[in-house]
């Protein structure tokens, strides 16, 4: 049997507010394996995004071990772990977050900022890459000039363009209609089936679940049912 590219073990998370200890996750364990698509569905408070946020390297947990690739991320210290994230991970929000001011061919060259690209490589990544997603004519647009599906292939877009190993999806079709949804969720579903990338998606859509290899289900913090993508 293969080695899971991703482990969890006995994870918690919980919150101090106002003195009180609020549990969060608690006692999670389970495995991703490389090139997974994986979906994280259960109800408002279940602990989904956090848990994602737990897997992404931008919570720390208070208990509990993740090992990515061999490496145990939670015993790294902030500098090291910031590394790891803009290196291992691509993030893809419900809204976006796309800076405004900037064009789209701008937005997905952020990333790439802080790596040792030259100038004229990082343009030559953030075009190759707009282009793979379906925007050559949009690299010019702002945000404003483009539809609620059309930014999200620019979040995309920019979530790659570093070719991270894993792509967390917080949502990623909430915001769309449905035609524009089927169209981000074809997209997800090809950069898994062709880049081999490992990804994570929170949803409260069962039509977005389905495009999963395997679905997972929250609830109250706690892992309460798994399945493969017949049982969904």
């Amino acid at each position: 049997m293969a080695e899971p590219f991703i482990a969890i073990r006995n994870l918690s998370k919980s919150y101090t507010r106002g003195g009180q200890v609020i549990p969060v996750l608690m006692d999670i364990s389970f495995d991703i394996a490389p090139g997974e698509f994986l979906a994280l569905m259960g109800p408002s408070g279940s602990g989904k995004s956090t848990l994602l946020n737990c897997l992404a390297g931008i919570d720390r947990v208070n208990a509990g071990q993740i090992v990515v690739g061999g490496e145990d991320i939670t015993q790294l210290g902030e500098s090291a772990l910031a590394e790891w994230r803009s290196r291992s991970v691509g993030f893809i929000f419900q809204f976006y977050n796309l800076i405004p001011v900037l064009t789209a061919l701008e937005n997905v060259e952020l990333p790439l900022l802080l790596t040792s690209l030259s100038r004229s490589q990082r343009r030559e990544h953030a075009v190759d890459t707009l282009a793979a997603v379906g925007l050559a004519d949009r690299m010019d647009h702002y945000p404003a000039q483009l539809s609620g599906g059309q930014q999200q292939r620019v979040a995309i877009a920019r979530a790659v363009v570093t070719d991270p190993d894993i792509l967390v999806a917080d949502e990623p079709t909430g915001d769309l209609d449905r035609a524009s949804a089927e169209d981000i969720l074809k997209l997800l579903e090809r950069l898994n089936a062709e880049l081999g990338k490992t990804i994570i998606m929170v949803t409260h859509d069962p039509r977005a679940a389905q495009q999963a290899h395997v679905l997972r289900h929250l609830d109250k913090g706690e892992l309460s049912h798994v399945a493969g993508q017949a049982g969904l």
